[in-house]
């Protein structure tokens, strides 16, 4: 082992399972899947922000769209939530 370097388990109690697996095993739900679902959600969120950037400096711009992505996602998130493996688990919100 390299100096200054650790050595994280992997176990089901370990480290890396607690970063990258934990959260979305208690959603019924892969790594990988979870990674897509929350950069496509961060996508939208960056998207809408920017209009909202671009509606400060002019009004007549982007006018309903921000207000419009996030009843979606809210729809998106709730409908992710009924078709999950395990519904009751799931938080109010997700991210």
């Amino acid at each position: 082992m390299a100096a200054g370097q650790r050595n994280f388990p992997v176990g089901k109690k370990g480290r890396l399972d607690r970063l990258f697996a934990e959260h979305p095993r208690s959603l019924g739900m892969s790594w990988a899947g979870h990674a897509a679902g929350a950069v496509k959600i961060a996508a939208r969120m960056i998207g809408a922000g920017a209009a909202c950037l671009i509606h400060a400096v002019v009004p007549a711009w982007f006018q309903q769209t921000a207000g419009r992505t996030v009843e979606e996602l809210h729809s998106m998130m709730l409908s992710r939530k009924a078709g999950a493996a395990n519904p009751n688990d799931w938080p109010d919100y997700e991210i």
